[in-house]
């Protein structure tokens, strides 16, 4: 049945973005913080922002094809009713 692809598909993308998220934010929760044996910031903010960007438009995008797979069995149990 395409929609059950259509969402399997969308909940694997929205489990990426989640960790992608996960990800970012532990990076940005580490900065400041000296590796061991070096001195400085080792965490680059301006790409760990556009970690988090990226994983907020996966996520908008796998919420949208989760709103069209419910459309789409909605409108095949229309059809077979």
């Amino acid at each position: 049945m395409p929609f059950m692809e259509i969402l399997a598909a969308a909940l694997q993308g929205l489990n990426s973005a989640e960790s992608q998220l996960d990800q970012a934010a532990t990076r940005i929760s580490q900065a400041g913080e000296a590796a061991s044996g070096s001195s400085g910031n080792s965490v680059d903010l301006a790409t760990e922002i556009v970690n988090l960007a990226s994983a907020k438009t996966e996520y908008q995008a796998n919420l949208k094809a989760l709103q069209a797979g419910d459309e789409l069995t909605k409108h095949t149990i229309d059809i077979m009713a």
